[in-house]
């Protein structure tokens, strides 16, 4: 016997295209990224076309959504040692 399991394997079906990944909304990721302990969640409500755009957006980039969302903050509140530097 090889020792394999009898059991099927399944694998997650790709998704058709961007468009379609983008508009599926579910299936984030379950396993969350290390965080320091300097680190707060942040929620806000946004439209589900909103979310779509961004999620689009961050998707062409080669980004997770978290991660584009964190940058455009970083960009637009930059600490203040940063902000006094020629």
């Amino acid at each position: 016997m090889s020792g394999q399991s009898k059991i099927p394997r399944r694998f997650a079906a790709r998704p058709r295209g961007a468009e379609a990944w983008v508009s599926a909304g579910g299936g984030e990721r379950i396993e969350q990224p290390p965080r320091s302990a300097n680190t707060a969640r942040l929620t806000i409500d946004v439209t589900p076309e909103l979310r779509k755009r961004i999620k689009f957006a961050a998707l062409q980039r080669g980004l997770t959504l978290a991660d584009l969302l964190r940058a455009m903050l970083a960009e637009a509140f930059p600490d203040d040692e940063q902000e006094s530097a020629p």
